[in-house]
């Protein structure tokens, strides 16, 4: 039942209702004596209403536990960013300080915030139903499940998996039966068949990913670009670029094992070093422990042996979210192997990505301590130098001379999920070494047996795929200018390697051929587009034309990217030529450019293309106008985009955090002071300020005469004001400025 109003009802009434609320289904569970959880005001989210969580309010009384609406008192996404800041201040501070780290901070007062409930079971909607619901639109009654299912988190009531004691309904099931209504037989399927979670659950993973992400976040290492906000594969694929030029020797290694069985021992210990809260680590643990309901073999062979004569259309209810499009499932197709891999595992839901990378953080920081051993710079080397700086043409950062007495010996490293790329440059001896290394603390810390067929040591020359890019070396030479004694400009030819990355066209042939959009090996054969016989001209070619832009967006960074999405939109006019020949019966691809023009764009329903008609038709509106397919020529694909990264790149959204701390460090802004007031500067609201008291003060003088007087008075005020402003702020400070009666 809602909760009651406080002023309608008794004490009495007041505490039977919290014990309905607390447990609404009393008969499944004995009853539990009612718990006021006291709620810790976190320091970052407070405000000045009083203690935040329900406990003080703005007149300094009691607020009412049993009232959902008196408890959502500030903005979630105001809690939350105060998490976010928190969190990268401590790290910087860790980072910047060399003593011993600060203890993590407590996420039990987060837990207990019922705005950020709220927030996750916004979130949680939206995934179920497709649709974004607004905070005012939640009803009373599903705000009082939120507070009975945070109650039951706090008291380590809840488990997930759970389908006895539904604290919360999905928003598709309102109206689902109670379980203790049902019968035995019924009961017992709903035990023993595999489903979809449990919405609660959802609803405490997505609070879960709240509470954690930003702790990890400001963590995690640069070198990891996989299931976290901001580091995409392109991001990936610029840094590589960026920073693997002079690399010559490379190491591959696979450890997606690791994202499909986890070690729930590996996890909590990876999970404890830096979040020391009891209550969400066992959360945690009990989502990884509590076993997955599946189908027994019997069930699997029954439903084989059943088959059905006629099949229904299937019809999606209304407010069932609509499956991907068309091209959309077809670009998923074409993910690398490195993107396959999504962990899930088994209750952790939405949690396990940032799990996942929880655990591989270990392997980065080992990996960032192994980069700082094997780094040998070289004086004379403009790759290194002292204290690892670059130097060299730093405006072409891709260009690495060959010629050169020494070399600098250095490694680097970059991970995308369950798989990673190490860079050596140097002797194959020292990536061999890496290798050996490697191994041992595969094995030790994941328990994951690799060997050096699972480790391939290769050369640069003889090309590196990663993320559906070939890695390559390119030889160019460049003409050198520089400056000699007294002046003259010496022009010399150079020798050097630029870092090629390559889409692999082989790779999207691949690709192409499981999706059945083409056969054959030596000279691929389009094959018709069968999934879309039923839909009209315009929406085939519209849905094409949005898998061209991705694939265009995703070859954006490779060096022969019109080569590749020119090759893709080849392939896929092909397959609608041919689909749209079985479906006029026109017979060949032929026939069907004559009709519809070399990109498609005419209409061939009733062979109607040829007809003058078609453009008033047209432009009357009578007609659905049709998009022709995009990059049917190569010099309309855009060029590849070859804007470099800069140096320690990060996420926008990281900038603007480590920017806003910065600004507001008081120690900071008492630099920036000391060193205008050092420097003798004015700020410009300083100057604005003496301006308009100079104007204050002069205004007196000026004297009360006629008409006829009132512009020498004017004239007389002007040079006054110049001269003493002139005093006032100096000669040399007023220089760079314009005159008072200009200004006037």
């Amino acid at each position: 039942m809602p909760p009651p109003r406080r002023a309608l009802l008794t004490s009495l009434l007041r505490l039977r209702a919290f014990s309905s609320i607390a447990s609404p289904h009393p008969h499944l569970h004995p009853p539990i004596p009612p718990r006021r959880h006291q709620f810790v005001a976190d320091p970052a989210a407070s405000t000045s209403r009083g203690v935040v969580g329900g406990i003080g309010g703005a007149d300094g009384g009691t607020g009412n536990p049993l009232d959902p609406t008196q408890l959502l008192r500030d903005d979630p996404v105001a809690i939350t960013a105060s998490l976010w800041v928190s969190s990268f201040r401590a790290a910087a501070a860790d980072s910047a300080s060399s003593s011993t780290p600060a203890p993590p901070q407590s996420l039990t007062p987060f837990l207990s915030r019922l705005e950020l409930w709220v927030l996750a079971y916004q979130k949680a909607y939206a995934d179920e139903t497709g649709s974004y619901l607004p905070r005012s639109s939640i009803p009373a009654s599903t705000l009082a499940s939120l507070l009975s299912l945070r109650n039951a988190v706090l008291d380590a009531r809840f488990r997930f998996g759970n389908r006895l004691t539904p604290f919360l309904q999905s928003p598709r099931a309102a109206n689902a039966p109670d379980p203790a209504t049902l019968s035995k037989r019924k009961l017992r399927a709903l035990l023993t068949t595999p489903g979809p979670p449990p919405f609660q659950d959802r609803v405490v993973q997505e609070l879960l990913l709240l509470l954690l992400e930003p702790v990890y976040e400001a963590r995690f290492s640069p070198k990891s670009f996989a299931f976290r906000p901001g580091r995409s594969p392109h991001a990936a694929i610029r840094t590589i670029r960026r920073s693997f030029a002079p690399y010559l020797w490379y190491i591959k290694g696979d450890l997606s094992p690791l994202l499909h069985s986890p070690d729930p021992a590996l996890v909590v210990g990876a999970l404890i070093r830096d979040v020391r809260d009891k209550k969400v680590v066992d959360l945690i643990r009990s989502a990884l422990l509590t076993p997955l309901v599946t189908a027994s073999d019997d069930a699997l062979v029954k439903k084989k042996k059943t088959k059905r004569k006629y099949q229904k259309k299937k019809v999606l209810p209304e407010g069932e979210p609509k499956p991907d499009p068309y091209w959309l499932q077809t670009f998923f197709g074409f993910a690398p192997e490195e993107a396959l891999t999504q962990p899930d595992w088994g209750h952790c839901g939405v949690l396990s990505p940032l799990l996942a990378n929880v655990c591989l953080d270990e392997l980065d920081k080992w990996m960032d301590e192994k980069i700082k051993e094997f780094y040998k710079p070289s004086k004379s080397d403009v790759v290194g130098g002292d204290d690892g700086i670059e130097q060299g043409n730093t405006s072409w950062p891709e260009f690495v001379p060959t010629s050169g007495p020494d070399k600098t010996r250095k490694v680097d490293y970059i991970r995308y999920g369950g798989h990673f790329l190490i860079g050596v440059r140097g002797p194959r001896a020292d990536a061999a070494v890496l290798r050996k290394q490697l191994v041992e603390f595969c094995d030790h810390r994941f328990r994951i047996k690799l060997d050096n067929e699972s480790l391939p040591i290769e050369h640069i020359t003889k090309g590196i795929m990663f993320l559906d890019h070939v890695l390559c070396r390119r030889v160019v030479y460049p003409t050198l200018r520089y400056t000699a004694t007294g002046g003259k400009i010496i022009s010399e030819k150079g020798v050097g390697t630029l870092l090629s990355v390559t889409a692999s066209l082989k790779q999207c042939i691949k690709q192409f051929r499981k999706l059945e959009f083409l056969k054959g090996d030596r000279e691929p054969d389009p094959q018709p587009c069968f999934r879309m016989f039923h839909a009209t001209q315009a929406h085939t070619n519209s849905q094409m034309n949005k898998l061209l832009l991705t694939m265009a967006e995703w070859y954006r960074y490779a060096d022969n990217r019109k080569k590749v999405v020119n090759f893709c939109s080849y392939i896929i006019r092909g397959s609608l030529a041919k689909l749209y020949a079985a479906k006029y019966k026109l017979r060949s691809r032929a026939k069907v450019y004559k009709i519809a023009s070399r990109n498609l764009s005419r209409p061939l329903k009733d062979k109607k293309g040829q007809s003058p008609e078609y453009h008033n038709l047209l432009r009357m509106g009578l007609v659905d106008s049709i998009d022709g397919l995009q990059y049917t020529r190569m010099s309309m694909v855009p060029d590849p985009d070859y804007t470099p990264l800069p140096s320690g790149w990060r996420p926008d959204h990281e900038n603007i955090l480590l920017e806003y701390i910065k600004l507001t460090d008081q120690q900071t802004l008492e630099e920036q002071r000391t060193c205008i007031r050092e420097e003798g500067l004015i700020t410009p609201q300083d100057y604005i300020s003496m301006l308009v008291w100079g104007y204050k003060k002069n205004a007196v003088l000026l004297p009360s005469s006629k008409e006829s007087d009132a512009q020498v008075s004017i004239e007389d005020l002007g040079s006054d004001t110049d001269e003493l402003v002139e005093k006032e702020l100096g000669n040399e400070s007023c220089q760079g400025f314009p005159k008072f009666a200009e200004m006037s």
